[in-house]
């Protein structure tokens, strides 16, 4: 019996962005500014994505002068239809202070 987990709210949020426009391909360092993750939880995110078949990875082929090519990320069909099964993205409740006890 294979057990079915939810994906942590990063994961979803990495799959919510991607499934945005499923065919681009898009950098990780791109993502990471747009989902508000950092590189030490992003790329291993990525890399689970692609080891489970959700992310296809490939590599920049024409880097500009100077610079080393990047690694590009976009969704496969396995993938797009784990991002279409998310429940939307919950939005916190908004604070409110507690109101204030009458006097002893």
């Amino acid at each position: 019996m294979t057990r079915v987990r939810q994906p942590s709210p990063q994961t979803a949020a990495v799959l919510r962005a991607l499934a945005a426009d499923p065919a681009q391909w898009r950098y990780g360092y791109e993502l990471g500014q747009q989902v508000g993750l950092k590189a030490g939880s992003l790329y291993p995110i990525l890399i689970r994505l692609a080891d489970r078949g959700l992310l296809e990875a490939s590599w920049e082929t024409d880097p500009p002068q100077g610079r080393p090519p990047r690694h590009l990320y976009r969704l496969t069909g396995a993938g797009l239809q784990a991002a279409q099964a998310l429940a939307p993205a919950a939005t916190p409740a908004p604070r409110t202070r507690p109101e204030p006890r009458g006097a002893w």
